[in-house]
């Protein structure tokens, strides 16, 4: 009983994707299109700080709790940016003012998601002496969000790519991406920005190396030197995204110092940590850290979104996750407490040469379960090193995802046999599902359907 009920949860957790969340295409500071995975939040119910942390007003007693302090004025006398722009870059900051100045709802979103993160990176900024517009990086590399997601393969609040995101010790492997690690891609992207400040001697030029690389940047910089121009930022013919780079940070710089000049409400972001570091098992399922913690998993997901599968697993014993601070105490009482199994999970190392359908065979279980699990097609022959999931139990009516987002119920499928004249564009707005869907739970190549075909679509 308890395997079905937590399956249903521990699946979602594959791509990052949950029915709650809606995507949305943005793309990142290097113009790189990126996937925003946002909350459904209406501006209504947006809160001002004082409703939400309750501050003491004229009739509390003096054992009421002290108002929460706010974080915007420390962010804000911490900015050290000042060098004058060109013409051309006041321009382009300008144009970013006005761009957000328009767009208030997206303003407000993007508030929402800093709101888990912004205190604590503006204390690793503070700690290094850093200007202040740093702890801002995120917000225009992926409007805070841990699971943004761009075509160049980058990913995270601070978009490394791969190559770049191992040399600065994020690992990524089966089970984790540590590029979307709150706590150690902000190291490493500090890490990073320093080495680049050292480097080039300013904070434009370093942001600059930040976007396109600092090879692109070294190189522009001995062009104008041999063509005796400047190789400050604002004098180098850098890439569109990037001569747009430091503008664009400016200008969210200028509005959250002075909101009401752009006409512009900013919520108020608490002067306090939101979460905690938690010391956990070698192996716990996902769902199940949620569940002890009494938080959804929504809010788990959001807060430890490097891991990949539906099992927490680490090589090296304990490992740590995060938590919201007021979450902490009731995990680890839960914990102490749990007398059953930490995972409905087997972890599988196929032989060389065995195919899906003959582990699935061996354990007992649905290929089409085994597949949708592990993301892995049908016709797998298994190489070495390679990595399953066995779940406990034969999960029949467990809910898959699909890689555009959403969810598969696996308990509701029909089947449609293709007619004269039909597309997958056809049967997609039929049942309302997308046709990327229908063609990975049919295991299309693809959109090429034959009359007679028959197809199964999930609902």
């Amino acid at each position: 009983m308890y395997f079905k009920e937590s399956i249903k949860y521990f699946i979602v957790l594959i791509f990052m994707n949950v029915f709650i969340f809606t995507t949305k295409a943005d793309t990142n500071a290097k113009g790189d299109p990126i996937v925003i995975i946002e909350e459904n939040i209406s501006n209504k119910n947006i809160e001002p700080l004082e409703q939400i942390y309750s501050p003491i007003t004229s009739h509390h007693t003096i054992q009421d709790v002290a108002p929460i302090e706010s974080l915007w004025p420390k962010l804000n006398a911490g900015y050290k940016m000042n060098t004058k722009p060109s013409k051309k870059g006041l321009k382009r900051l300008k144009k970013y003012e006005n761009w957000y100045k328009k767009r208030p709802d997206y303003i407000n979103r993007m508030m929402i998601r800093a709101n888990k993160y912004l205190y604590y990176v503006y204390l690793e900024v503070q700690k290094r002496n850093m200007p202040m517009e740093i702890a801002l990086l995120p917000m225009i590399e992926s409007a805070y969000n841990p699971l943004a997601k761009s075509r160049a393969k980058a990913v995270g609040m601070w978009q490394f790519i791969p190559s770049t995101g191992r040399l600065y010790g994020l690992k990524q492997d089966w089970w984790r991406d540590e590029r979307r690690n709150i706590v150690e891609s902000t190291d490493s992207a500090l890490d990073y920005l320093e080495k680049l400040y050292g480097e080039f001697g300013t904070w434009e030029l370093a942001l600059a190396a930040y976007n396109c690389g600092e090879g692109r940047v070294a190189r522009t910089q001995k062009r104008n030197k041999r063509n005796k121009r400047g190789t400050d930022f604002y004098s180098l013919n850098l890439p569109m995204e990037t001569r747009n780079y430091v503008p664009k940070l400016l200008a969210v710089r200028n509005i959250m110092q002075d909101p009401e000049k752009y006409g512009l409400t900013i919520m108020d972001i608490p002067f306090q940590p939101y979460f905690e570091t938690v010391e956990v098992p070698d192996k716990i399922d996902t769902e199940l850290s949620a569940r002890l913690a009494e938080i959804s998993l929504e809010e788990f997901q959001l807060l430890n979104p490097e891991h990949k599968r539906p099992i927490m697993k680490s090589v090296h014993g304990a490992h740590s996750i995060l938590l919201p601070v007021s979450a902490v105490t009731t995990f680890n009482k839960n914990l102490f407490e749990h007398n059953k199994p930490l995972s409905s999970w087997k972890v599988y190392k196929p032989k060389k040469g065995e195919t899906l359908k003959g582990v699935a065979k061996k354990f007992k279980i649905d290929w089409k379960i085994l597949a949708k699990v592990n993301q892995v097609r049908s016709k797998r022959t298994f190489r070495k090193r390679s990595i399953l999931l066995i779940p406990n139990n034969n999960a029949i009516g467990t809910s898959f995802p699909s890689s555009g987002g959403g969810i598969i119920d696996y308990d509701t499928i029909v089947t449609h046999r293709v007619s004269r004249g039909e597309t997958l564009s056809h049967i997609s707005i039929r049942y309302n599902v997308s046709v990327k869907d229908i063609k990975e739970f049919n295991e299309l190549r693809t959109s090429r359907i034959i009359i007679g075909d028959v197809l199964d679509i999930p609902k």
